[in-house]
């Protein structure tokens, strides 16, 4: 148990995420209030067992609501008074934006905009929100930075993202409410999404199916373990922003004051090819992979890669976790949760 527990609503809680943040601080003794609407974009069977486990605190209440539901938001923020939000709510996915644009502006600009109006009615502490790599789009000035324009997203995903970092600078600014987005870098580990790469690959060689690798397999991506990510989000709720803006090195320093407001890059820092982590999974699961080696994908960018430099310097960030440690991992978790 800490001293001095605090009262901490999480949107997005039955995630992957949400799930991981909120058994860490349940287990040093915060009160949590999590929300999720249990929507089927990956079978619900996960969240449910997420649910479940979430269940067994007695310092966690939960509420199955969308954020987009002004009102219950509203009477959430009103009943239970938090101290601190973490917003972690949010339709992922860039492949999938392109088939239904309307379900990422309904929950990822509506629904943050109920989140920050309650944020700012109630006084709230700190508001860290979840943003993404995606946001640096078109840009392929590597390792990306929070000094690089983000202005040229590639899906409407990374738009509506864009979008929450941009409306929570407003909000930090107009009424001082401190806010924290982490740009988040291809996230895995044990209790995973399953429309992620390594969920599907994981199925799809135990079940002696072909994977599929876009690009012809020409990609990198700078993956971060899920417990190296919640030691962020943790380490930036504990320390509201004070007012540490980066703008992009392309707009005009404006001459107003400073807004409560941060912007961090949130990876492992370590770009690893594709086909290096397919091999890393192929050596967990003791069976080679049958492969599809297909075009890049709309919205998709064929490289990633973090400089963690600003969250290391303020909140000593240091990812932990190999590839090859985290793949194990998730593998065991896998065949123990899937009977395997």
């Amino acid at each position: 148990m800490i001293k001095n527990t605090r009262k901490i609503l999480i949107t997005g809680s039955a995630g992957f995420i949400g799930y991981s943040v909120s058994v860490k601080l349940l287990e040093r003794g915060d009160n949590i209030i999590g929300i999720d609407n249990h929507n089927d974009y990956y079978d619900p069977k996960i969240k449910d067992a997420r649910l479940d486990r979430l269940a067994k605190y007695s310092n966690y209440q939960h509420y199955k609501v969308d954020i987009g539901n002004k009102k219950n938001i509203d009477d959430i923020f009103q009943n239970h008074k938090p101290q601190k939000v973490i917003n972690l709510a949010a339709q992922a996915g860039v492949r999938y934006s392109l088939k239904n644009p309307l379900a990422y502006i309904s929950s990822n600009v509506v629904g943050f905009t109920n989140i920050l109006e309650n944020c700012r009615n109630h006084k709230i502490e700190n508001l860290v929100y979840a943003s993404t790599s995606s946001v640096y789009g078109a840009n392929t000035n590597m390792p990306f930075s929070e000094h690089h324009s983000t202005d040229h997203p590639l899906s409407v995903y990374a738009a509506s993202k864009k979008s929450n970092e941009l409306l929570a600078h407003s909000y930090s600014y107009l009424f001082k409410l401190p806010t924290t987005g982490l740009r988040f870098f291809t996230v895995y580990g044990p209790w995973g999404r399953p429309d992620m790469a390594l969920f599907k690959f994981t199925k799809a060689i135990l079940e002696d199916k072909p994977i599929d690798l876009f690009n012809n397999g020409k990609h990198s991506r700078d993956f971060t373990y899920i417990d190296d990510i919640v030691d962020g989000i943790i380490k930036t709720l504990d320390n509201p922003s004070s007012g540490n803006v980066d703008w992009n090195s392309d707009e005009p320093t404006l001459g107003l004051s400073k807004a409560p407001w941060s912007i961090y890059n949130i990876g492992n820092s370590k770009p690893v090819q594709l086909m290096d982590y397919v091999t890393a999974l192929e050596k967990a699961l003791g069976k080679k992979a049958k492969t599809n080696f297909l075009p890049l994908q709309p919205g998709d960018v064929p490289d990633t890669y973090a400089n963690v430099d600003k969250l290391k310097n303020e909140f000593n960030y240091t990812p932990s976790t190999s590839v090859v440690h985290g793949v194990s991992n998730f593998v065991k978790w896998y065949k123990d949760f899937y009977k395997k």
